[in-house]
C-alpha cells in the first residue's frame, strides 16, 4: 500500500470518528469484518490458543489481541482515543441577544482560539429510557453543520492581535440558533436525532448524554506536492489507525495486542483509562497465574504511539538545536530524563533496529531543557505492568488545535515498522 492509499484510509477513518465513541466503533467494526471475536467482560472467557479477540470499556476503550505463545511475550501498541475538545454541559441551553446557546465545557489542553468561525457539528453518546421501560445508549452524530463560535470583530477589541485571552465561560457557547418559540430544548433535539440514526431503538425520554462539538472539515492531502496531511484529532486517531492496520496486517505468528484507551487527554485517570484497571483485567484472564503473567510482562514490549512535535519553521527557537523532528522523516523516538517518556536506551535501539529493517526513516525528540514536557500513556503503562516501553509518535504541528498536520508519508512509515514490530521473532 502506497502512503496515498494510507492517507484516505486514514481520512475516512478520523471523519467517521468525531468522538472516542464512534473511534471505538469504528475499529470494533473492522476487527469484526476481520474475523476477531468480540468478548464481554461480564461473561466467562473460553479462549482458544490461535483465537483473535477484542474487547471494549465503556464503548471509548479497546482492547484487540491475538492469541499464541504467551511465554515469548507480547508485542503491545498503545494509543489513545480522545481528543481535546468541547464537551456540552448537562444543563448547557443558553438564551442571550436572541439567539440560542449551549454551554460548554473544556476537555483536555485545547488550543483555543482556531475553534473560532469553524463550522461545527454534535456528536457522541446519548443514554435514554425506552417505551418498555428499560435503559439504552446509543451513538449519535448530526454530521451537518449546526453551529459556530463568532469571533468578536477587530473594531470591537482593537488589541486582539497583541494579546488575545479567552474566557473559557464566556466566550466559547457556540451559536446554533435564533431564540424563537417554540423554545429550543437540547434533550428534544436529542430525541429527534435519535429516532433518525436508530428508528428501532423507542426512545421515550432522553436521560444524560456526553457530547463534543467537532469541526465539519473534512481531512486533506495538501501543498504544492501533496506533502502534508491536515486533520481534526490527528492527536492521537492517527496512531489509533496505526496500530489497527499493522494489527491486521501482521501475519498472527506471535501473541499481539492493540490498547486503545480514553482519557488520556486528562490524566487517564478512569476505569477505562490507561491508569485504571482496564489492561491489567484482561492480563489477568489472559494469564491467571501471577508467576506466568510477570515473566510474559517482562518478556513483553509496548511501542506507545501518541504524536510528537514537528520543529515549527517559524519557532524553531522552541525546540532543542540538536533535537528538530521534520516532517515527512519518519516516526520520532520520544526521550525524557524525568521519565514523562518511557523510553530507555534498550527499547530506543530495539526500535531503531526495526525501522532500519522496515526501511523507514527515524528520529529522535527532547524538549529544550528549560521547558516543559508533555508525557503519554507510555510511562504510565509501564509503571502499573512492568513492561519494557518505547514512545514514539508521527511528527506533527499544530498540536491539540481543531486542525492538525502531519506529513503525508508519516503515517505509511508508522505502519510499517509496527507491522514490522508485530511480526518480531524476538524482542529486546
Amino acid at each position: 500500500m502506497n502512503h496515498s492509499d494510507t492517507n484516505q484510509q486514514l481520512a475516512d477513518f478520523i471523519q467517521a470518528s468525531p468522538t472516542p465513541f464512534h473511534a471505538t466503533g469504528n475499529m470494533v467494526d473492522t476487527l469484526l469484518a476481520a474475523g476477531f471475536e468480540r468478548l464481554d467482560e461480564r461473561s466467562d472467557w473460553q479462549l482458544r490458543p490461535d483465537g483473535r479477540y477484542l474487547v471494549t470499556r465503556n464503548d471509548s476503550s479497546l482492547i484487540a489481541f491475538t492469541q499464541g505463545a504467551l511465554e515469548s511475550g507480547i508485542r503491545l501498541i498503545g494509543a489513545h482515543t480522545d481528543s481535546p475538545c468541547l464537551r456540552v454541559k448537562p444543563q448547557p441551553e443558553l438564551n442571550q441577544q436572541g439567539l440560542w446557546q449551549l454551554g460548554v465545557e473544556v476537555y483536555g489542553g485545547v488550543l483555543l482560539a482556531p475553534w473560532f468561525d469553524r463550522d461545527l457539528s454534535l456528536a457522541g453518546r446519548v443514554t435514554f429510557r425506552t417505551s418498555g421501560g428499560g435503559l439504552k445508549s446509543r451513538l449519535i452524530n448530526f454530521r451537518r453543520p449546526i453551529a459556530t463560535i463568532p469571533s468578536l470583530a477587530i473594531h470591537l477589541n482593537r488589541g486582539v492581535n497583541d494579546n488575545l485571552a479567552i474566557n473559557a465561560q464566556t466566550d466559547l457557547p457556540p451559536v446554533l440558533a435564533h431564540s424563537l418559540e417554540p423554545a429550543h430544548d437540547l434533550r428534544q433535539l436529542l430525541r429527534v436525532q435519535l429516532e433518525e440514526e436508530h428508528a428501532e431503538s423507542g426512545v421515550e425520554q432522553v436521560l444524560d448524554y456526553e457530547l463534543s462539538f467537532y469541526d465539519t472539515q473534512p481531512p486533506s492531502t495538501l501543498g504544492l506536492k501533496g506533502d502534508f496531511f491536515s486533520s481534526a484529532r490527528l492527536d492521537n486517531l492517527l496512531s489509533c489507525h496505526a496500530g489497527l492496520t499493522a494489527l491486521l496486517a501482521s501475519d498472527a505468528g506471535h501473541p499481539c495486542m492493540l490498547v486503545c484507551t480514553d482519557h488520556e487527554e486528562v490524566g487517564s485517570s478512569s476505569t477505562c483509562g490507561a491508569d485504571g484497571p482496564f489492561l491489567e483485567d484482561v492480563l489477568r484472564r489472559l494469564l491467571p497465574d501471577e508467576g506466568e503473567r510477570i515473566r510474559c510482562m517482562q518478556r513483553s514490549l509496548l511501542v506507545s504511539a501518541d504524536n510528537a512535535h514537528a520543529v515549527h519553521p517559524n519557532f524553531a527557537d522552541r525546540h532543542d538545536g540538536n533535537h528538530g523532528p521534520q516532517l515527512n522523516a519518519g516516526p520520532v523516538i520520544k526521550v525524557n530524563s524525568n521519565q514523562r517518556y518511557a523510553t530507555n536506551s534498550e527499547t530506543s535501539s530495539f526500535f531503531r533496529e526495526l525501522c532500519a529493517q522496515a526501511e523507514v526513516p527515524v528520529q529522535s525528540f527532547v524538549v529544550r531543557s528549560d521547558m516543559g514536557c508533555g508525557s503519554t500513556i507510555g510511562p504510565i503503562t509501564a509503571s502499573r505492568l512492568g513492561v519494557r516501553t518505547v514512545d514514539v509518535g508521527v511528527p506533527t504541528f499544530a498540536m491539540h488545535s481543531i486542525r492538525e498536520m502531519a506529513g503525508s508519508r508519516d503515517a505509511e512509515y508508522l505502519i510499517r515498522v509496527l507491522t514490522r514490530f508485530c511480526d518480531s521473532a524476538q524482542l529486546v
